[in-house]
């Protein structure tokens, strides 16, 4: 099997089956892949150009009587799909009835005390979307893309957690830019009580921080 460069949009569970693969962690734990796993960690947040070795599928023989029905259970793997919503002043959005538009299903859910949503979600989604039934909800509906976020290490990746956090980092377009820096400060205030903490640069205390902060 050939080799497999990232897309944007791409996560692990999603490549597995387009490989034929049920189980995506037949992929991950192979050996040739080692190198990427420590790197990223997490098999669903990926960066553009990341390299995946895809194994050869081995075929598994089962024997059957003939002139006779059998089933076969196939081990899948669903998603678990978490989001937070809390109002500008960091309260949660609780107790909340919405619907999760994804994969061509609809889920009827509703926030919890934390303002926490969760939902399975086919292993294969890329986009959905959030609609919130009470009209003073800050927000009507909310668009999700699946599998766009990207690593804490890149600044795309820190572009797009201070966004999803309240903080205005500006467009996701992996450049650094005098907003993006004033992000990083406003959220250094918020969560690093030493002063000399607050310098507007995303270094390693303030990457691990930020990717605590917002769960991943």
């Amino acid at each position: 099997m050939p080799e497999y460069k990232v897309k944007q949009g791409d996560y692990l569970s999603k490549i597995a089956n387009k490989h034929g693969f049920s189980d995506y962690q037949t992929i991950w734990d192979h050996p040739k892949n080692s190198e990427l796993k420590k790197k990223r960690q997490s098999p669903n947040i990926l960066y553009t150009g990341d390299v995946l070795f895809i194994p050869e599928k081995n075929e598994k023989e089962e024997s059957g009587a003939t002139e006779q029905r059998h089933r076969f259970m196939v081990k899948g793997h669903t998603l678990m799909l978490r989001i937070v919503f809390k109002t500008i002043d960091d309260q949660p959005i609780a107790n909340e009835d919405c619907e999760l538009h994804v994969g061509g299903e609809v889920f009827s859910l509703t926030t919890d005390g934390n303002g926490t949503i969760e939902q399975r979600i086919p292993a294969t989604a890329e986009t959905g979307r959030l609609i919130f039934k009470n009209s003073e909800v800050p927000f009507d509906w909310i668009p999700i893309k699946i599998g766009h976020l990207d690593p804490i290490e890149e600044i795309s990746g820190r572009q797009a957690r201070l966004n999803n956090l309240g903080y205005n980092a500006g467009p996701i377009d992996g450049k650094e830019s005098e907003q993006l820096r004033s992000a990083i400060e406003e959220f250094q205030c918020d969560y690093f009580k030493n002063i000399s903490q607050v310098d507007g640069k995303c270094g390693p205390n303030t990457q691990a921080k930020l990717k605590n902060i917002h769960g991943c």
